[in-house]
């Protein structure tokens, strides 16, 4: 541990030592129930409500990828500025959905520019048109089809298209520098998942997907998840593996039952998906991944 972390660690020990039982459980209650959670090299991740967010802090500028909801969104705001008095260069979104874009509005004003895919965009129009929610939302004013590369103080930041998974605008974020690469919803980490047929999603082209991110990406790449079980938002190419055979299994699964003249009704009675582990089980986003399957593949 750093010497002034261990000092201010220790002083915060002994501050909270001289608090009486009931002051120490009023201080407990008022700490925030998120943080700044640094990862490598000025990078790190934030989490509160939504899909997980990723910071970059440099001498040059503030990037941000994803925002969650307005409120997450400004309590982020309030902890980067606490640490970087420097402007917000660039915030990305990884794809479209509320709880990674809802939180954009609260950078209004501040963020330079807003990053996305061409589809994520569409999408992101789209779905606010039909709420009529168009004036709480930021859109991206700068869209890429295939790369979209920025340069801000040491790190070079580089956004992936490889295809259709979750959406058809997922895009994934690579901070080359520190090497960490966050995968938005392509990873739901050890849980079934949220796929959106609506947004132009493919199970077929999501194997595809994870086989270019495996092959791009090394073994010292941090990845950081949209959503994960337990909370566990980080982690390695063995993870990006258990979700592609989750979704080899549930393809291969509908493949068969369909080969056998089960009807769709009988197949959405599935339950659990096999071979793919210890996985928070969820019934209702099984029968969405199962009948999303079923279309893709009839």
């Amino acid at each position: 541990m750093e010497r002034r972390n261990f000092i201010r660690n220790a002083g915060l020990s002994a501050g909270l030592l001289a608090l009486t039982p009931k002051d120490l459980l009023a201080s407990f209650f008022q700490q925030p129930a998120y943080q700044l959670t640094p990862l490598r090299n000025d990078v790190g991740f934030f989490t509160e409500k939504g899909g997980t967010i990723v910071y970059y802090l440099s001498k040059e500028g503030i990037v941000v990828v994803d925002t969650e909801f307005p409120d997450p969104a400004k309590h982020l705001i309030d902890e980067l500025k606490k640490q970087n008095d420097k402007p917000f260069k660039f915030l990305i979104n990884t794809h479209h959905h509320g709880d990674h874009t809802g939180g954009n509005i609260a950078f209004k004003g501040l963020a330079e520019h807003v990053v996305g895919h061409e589809n994520c965009l569409a999408n992101y129009v789209r779905v606010a048109t039909e709420q009529k929610s168009e004036d709480k939302q930021l859109f991206q004013d700068i869209t890429f089809k295939d790369t979209w590369t920025a340069k801000v103080g040491k790190e070079k930041i580089k956004a992936h298209y490889f295809g259709a998974g979750h959406t058809n605008g997922d895009a994934i974020i690579h901070f080359e520098h520190a090497n960490i690469a966050h995968m938005g919803d392509l990873m739901f980490n050890k849980m079934y998942p949220y796929i959106d047929p609506k947004a132009g999603a493919s199970f077929k082209s999501w194997v595809n997907v994870l086989d270019k991110a495996l092959s791009t990406f090394n073994n010292d790449t941090i990845f950081v998840f949209g959503h994960a079980s337990k909370n566990v938002v980080t982690g390695t190419k063995e993870d990006l593996k258990g979700m592609k055979n989750y979704v080899e299994q549930v393809l291969t699964l509908v493949s068969k039952q369909i080969k056998e003249g089960k009807s769709k009704d009988e197949i959405l009675k599935i339950t659990s998906i096999p071979n793919v582990g210890e996985w928070a089980d969820e019934a209702k986003r099984i029968q969405s991944n199962l009948e999303a399957a079923y279309n893709e593949l009839i």
